[in-house]
């Protein structure tokens, strides 16, 4: 029942883009399907950003360019998966025997069968439960980007950017602006992967990469949606945090390799 329950928030979650995964985990423990290490380790990876996102928006409307839209999709998937196997360990001692499974049985019985006569009312829950994610995820990215707005106009990105300068040059990132972009990003996704996408770089594998790393972490606005789905649960946003910066980190490393490797995706002048 977990590897079921499993395969269906991680597919969910990488078609239908981020907070989708969340959501569906977070359904699961409260109807009980699956136990709090169980939704912990699943809430690690299933949370992504989807095709729509990273190829349409990323790729298409950003960059200009769908292959670049393309090696981000393949990455940040191949990432996630990743992270899915590290957290195979995750709590591994409160589990069976069985390739570290549980041993329990799921209360699916307990959940009400959808049948004609009660289908207006399963349908009108379903409607309601859209319609309250959509609020909180638009809600979401109007106050960060109002947040991001007034820490820009008030010179305090300028001043972190200042302050980890040393650390972006460890990394080989000398411009001030994809430096930028990289902290708005952390703050607000789409605004960070906007602001490095129009960085002039004849290096461009370099804003190819940042965006895999953000694409990878889905910054703070997402981690508080994830957190307002979840706080009705008793499932920890530990292993979520932990899960999306391994995800990012994994993910930026797999485009370098991808476009070390692979002469199609090196897209430098």
């Amino acid at each position: 029942m977990f590897l079921a329950s499993g395969a269906y928030a991680l597919l969910m979650g990488i078609i239908s883009g981020y907070p989708i995964g969340a959501k569906i985990v977070a359904n699961f423990r409260e109807n009980n399907l699956c136990t709090k290490e169980e939704c912990e380790r699943l809430l690690a990876f299933t949370n992504n950003s989807g095709p729509l996102f990273i190829i349409g928006t990323v790729g298409i409307s950003l960059f200009y360019n769908s292959l670049i839209g393309i090696l981000l999709f393949i990455t940040h998937i191949l990432a996630c998966l990743t992270v899915g196997f590290i957290f195979r360990f995750w709590k591994c001692n409160k589990f069976g025997k069985a390739q570290g499974f549980p041993l329990h049985q799921s209360s699916m019985h307990s959940n009400k069968n959808v049948s004609f006569s009660n289908l207006g009312e399963v349908l009108s829950k379903s409607i309601s439960s859209a319609i309250s994610t959509i609020f909180i995820v638009g809600g979401f990215v109007v106050l960060f980007s109002v947040i991001l707005s007034v820490l820009e106009n008030s010179h305090v990105l300028s001043a972190v950017n200042n302050i980890f300068r040393p650390v972006f040059q460890l990394f080989g990132i000398n411009n001030t602006e994809l430096s930028a972009g990289v902290i708005s990003g952390v703050v607000e996704l789409t605004n960070g992967l906007k602001q490095i996408s129009t960085v002039a770089c004849k290096n461009i594998s370099l804003n190819i990469i940042l965006c895999a790393l953000l694409l990878g972490f889905g910054g703070i606005s997402i981690l508080l949606q994830v957190f307002s789905i979840t706080s009705k649960t008793d499932i920890s946003i530990k292993p979520y945090i932990i899960g999306k910066v391994l995800h990012g980190i994994i993910a930026a490393f797999y485009t370098y390799i991808f476009i070390s490797c692979f002469p199609i995706f090196n897209l430098n002048l």
